[in-house]
């Protein structure tokens, strides 16, 4: 009997010391920011000694970290009862991955009253306030935008999800473009006409700024950084113009963003060479999470934005919208907590949908767009769509007499309209550089090419429609 009680003993102590290296090998994973590794051993734990106050804290940290606020509320909730170290701090940021910022605001500011009397900086926490009280604000103002489609994808290929138009310019990443390798975060928009970009990348401090170049003729100028008024603070990257050569968005990390990236637009004064004031969107578009990577596909009047809002850490989400000519926002007032933050969260993109009519037509955009290749990822002579199962690459494709010489006349349109368009940056270019009395010269002619150009891309949707349907017609 003894030697049985001896055994037992000895089998606890086994127990306890493989508990011991399990616990230590946690802590450790969890020290090095590898929470999916730790999460389960802390669940182990927790479950077994529900009353530790470290292992409650521990264990609800790894579910805020890996995407499950909801099931982190209890166990922070438990952890600043039992008054552990810094849990009043990860029950705030859990509040406000759970859209509940008033109750953030509460808990940053019991947390930050607590350091001041333990004399304690509070700069830190100060900073995480204002971005809970930002976030407040943003609830209240929540976009009315219909979202049509959503897709998980690697965050490394996210571009690849982005399907606009060449009318709207070309996305790249930085070592697409650059031809570099390593692991570079920058991306690359390069306009519709091909002479100018803007880019993300790392200033000598290594924090990610945008700038731009020129072509100049078959080469590019030397970059030169966008105004402070943009890479302002914190990381700056994902930059987008709209083919207007004014509207600008960006995402950056620095003042007004409510968490990680944060998308902002803003627009570019051509009289005075500055920018105005950035602007953050809001949401549905931003989340305490990161948000970012914002395109207008104009011609076929779709949208698209990423966000790793409650995504696995190599995940993000893309979201299709429909721009809204200006913005509408929800009634906050008239609205249910819980069914206005479940429209600033996605959390169901058929929330969204609320003219059916709108809805298909922008699906069957998507459509088109889906099936339509890159033309500089394919050695073709062009790329025309004649249906979703039809992408048409050379002449020769067509079937129709009829149809091939229509589109041979929509070709040199097309071409004249690209000559139109270079003819209008390069007025816009003297515009800027001139002069009052220059710039009041130019104004004139500015307006009305950018006139012609409009009427001509108005001809050439309409003729794209004909070239279908005289296909159509020949092929069944």
């Amino acid at each position: 009997m003894k030697k049985i009680y001896i055994l037992f003993a000895l089998f606890n102590l086994v127990i306890v010391a493989l508990s011991a290296q399990t616990l230590d090998q946690a802590r450790a994973w969890y020290n090095e920011g590898d929470y999916e590794q730790a999460k389960p051993v802390f669940e182990k734990m927790v479950k077994s000694q529900p009353g530790n106050g470290n292992y409650n804290l521990w264990y609800g940290v790894c579910c805020m970290k890996t995407g499950d606020p909801q099931e982190a509320l209890k166990y922070l909730k438990s952890a600043v009862q039992k008054r552990v170290p810094s849990g009043q701090l990860y029950l705030a940021q859990n509040y406000d991955d759970l859209y509940m910022f008033e109750d953030a605001i509460k808990t940053y500011e019991a947390y930050i009253s607590d350091l001041t009397k333990r004399k304690r900086p509070t700069e830190e926490a100060e900073a995480l306030l204002d971005k809970s009280k930002v976030g407040l604000r943003m609830l209240r103002s929540v976009e009315e935008v219909c979202i049509i489609d959503s897709v998980v994808i690697d965050k490394a290929n996210f571009l690849s999800a982005y399907r606009i138009g060449e009318e709207t310019g070309r996305l790249y990443t930085y070592n697409e473009f650059f031809q570099t390798t390593g692991n570079h975060p920058g991306t690359v928009y390069e306009t519709e006409l091909r002479n100018k970009i803007y880019f993300g990348q790392e200033n000598a401090e290594g924090i990610l700024n945008i700038y731009s170049k020129n072509k100049l003729g078959n080469d590019w100028s030397d970059s030169y950084e966008l105004p402070e008024r943009i890479n302002g603070s914190g990381d700056t990257n994902y930059p987008f113009i709209m083919t207007d050569g004014i509207t600008t968005y960006f995402a950056s990390t620095g003042d007004n963003s409510i968490g990680g990236y944060d998308i902002f637009v803003t627009r570019y004064n051509s009289a005075s060479d500055t920018y105005l004031t950035p602007e953050n969107i809001g949401m549905p578009f931003n989340s305490p999470f990161n948000d970012y990577m914002l395109v207008i596909d104009e011609f076929n009047n779709l949208g698209w934005f990423a966000s790793d809002r409650y995504q696995p850490e190599d995940s993000v989400c893309i979201y299709v919208f429909i721009p809204n000519e200006s913005k509408r926002s929800y009634n906050y007032e008239g609205m249910e907590t819980e069914a206005i933050t479940k429209l600033a969260r996605i959390q169901s993109i058929q929330d969204t949908w609320a003219d059916e009519t709108e809805l298909k037509s922008a699906l069957k955009r998507l459509e088109t767009v889906i099936y339509q290749q890159p033309k500089m990822n394919r050695q073709v002579d062009f790329n025309f769509v004649i249906d979703d199962k039809r992408t048409y690459n050379y002449l020769s494709d067509f079937k129709s007499v009829w149809a091939k010489d229509l589109f041979q006349k929509y070709q040199q349109k097309e071409a004249d309209l690209h000559k139109q368009e270079q003819k209008l940056q390069e007025l816009r270019d003297q515009y800027q550089k001139g002069n009052s009395s220059t710039k009041a010269k130019l104004a004139p002619s500015i307006l009305d090419l950018e006139a012609r150009i409009e009427v001509i891309r108005e001809e050439l949707y309409i003729e794209q429609k004909e070239i279908r349907n005289a296909e159509k017609q020949t092929v069944k």
